[in-house]
């Protein structure tokens, strides 16, 4: 079943952006559901198919945007162990693990975190933005390990939506890091854009895309001459942009370890302690972990927050280094 907008912009309308006029129009559409169906080209302004959610409207610009349902049914469950940290009627907190999408996309319609979601709640998830994304409020990256929250009803997702726009959400995340940071401990402030050269890849600029911030400091140093020099960091952010601390980081000069994307070639060390050459050799992830999340509940508003350990595999390459330190 689906709904249709068919409208000549008024006065009173022009300069708006067409997702804030769009969810204006019709309060049961969130600005995260109408950007949903204007990337699937749901919309056409003056007869010609537009996928920019951020586009200013013209007196008497003749809009035609269709709404259709939500397509959960096309989901299969996907039968996976998630690890729930906490739920109530409103939302899920899951501890996920490295090497799982969060959502479907190309090449992977059934082995993510949402599969496996409506394989343990069904159809009880929010469904106001994507329609391959129930729930999902907020991403962390497959080969990322931590907490995310997903919301259960529409409701929820606003609210939580709107704290992670507002940038209030207590977000810390831990990782090792090859080298030393310098200064050990500071703030990040710069734009992150889409590269040009790689549009799966995110990068720094001076001018272009969003603001981003990243507070880091420097819990541990390991470093003689059986080892590279790591730096175990954790870092907070501020700002929630695609790739954000990968991108930050590598930006110092201080790449994650394992990160197949924003890596780096660094020196051989021709006496590295074997046990731990072994172990760096078979890392089969990137070494960062959502460790904390912490928000207002949107049914009470009141302070939640939530910490998962280092997952073993990570926890171990800490202890060889802390051993051979």
């Amino acid at each position: 079943m689906k709904s249709i907008i068919n409208i000549k912009v008024k006065n009173k309308e022009k300069n708006l952006r067409i997702d804030i006029l769009l969810s204006n129009l019709d309060k049961k559409l969130s600005r995260s559901r109408v950007k949903s169906l204007i990337l699937d080209h749901k919309l056409k302004i003056n007869n010609n198919i537009v996928t920019d959610p951020s586009k200013k409207m013209k007196l008497d610009d003749e809009i035609y945007f269709e709404i259709s349902e939500p397509k959960k049914e096309t989901l299969q469950p996907f039968k996976y162990p998630l690890e729930i940290i906490y739920e109530d009627d409103d939302l899920i907190v899951i501890n996920k693990s490295a090497g799982i999408a969060m959502h479907p996309g190309p090449g992977n319609y059934d082995n993510t975190i949402v599969n496996a979601l409506i394989n343990y709640v069904g159809n009880n998830l929010s469904n106001v933005g994507n329609e391959l994304r129930p729930g999902i409020v907020h991403r962390i990256d497959k080969d990322t390990s931590g907490l995310v929250v997903v919301a259960k009803n529409n409701i929820s997702h606003e609210n939580l939506s709107k704290q992670f726009s507002d940038h209030s959400i207590t977000r810390i995340y831990q990782t090792l890091v090859w080298g030393k940071i310098r200064p050990q401990n500071g703030k990040i402030e710069t734009f992150i854009a889409r590269s040009s050269k790689n549009r799966q890849m995110m990068e720094v600029s001076s001018k272009k895309g969003k603001k981003a911030i990243t507070n880091y400091k420097t819990l541990e140093v390991f470093e003689n001459k059986k080892i590279p020099t790591f730096s175990f960091v954790e870092c907070k952010l501020e700002t929630g942009r695609t790739h954000q601390i990968r991108v930050h980081l590598s930006y110092k000069g201080n790449n994650i370890l394992g990160d197949k994307k924003y890596k780096k070639k660094f020196k051989k060390i021709v006496n590295i302690d074997s046990d731990l050459k072994e172990s760096l050799t078979n890392f089969d992830r990137q070494f960062l972990h959502a460790k904390t999340i912490g928000f207002n509940h949107p049914k009470n508003n009141e302070k939640v927050q939530f910490s998962s350990k280092l997952p073993t595999n990570l926890e171990q390459i800490l202890k060889k280094l802390r051993k051979i330190k």
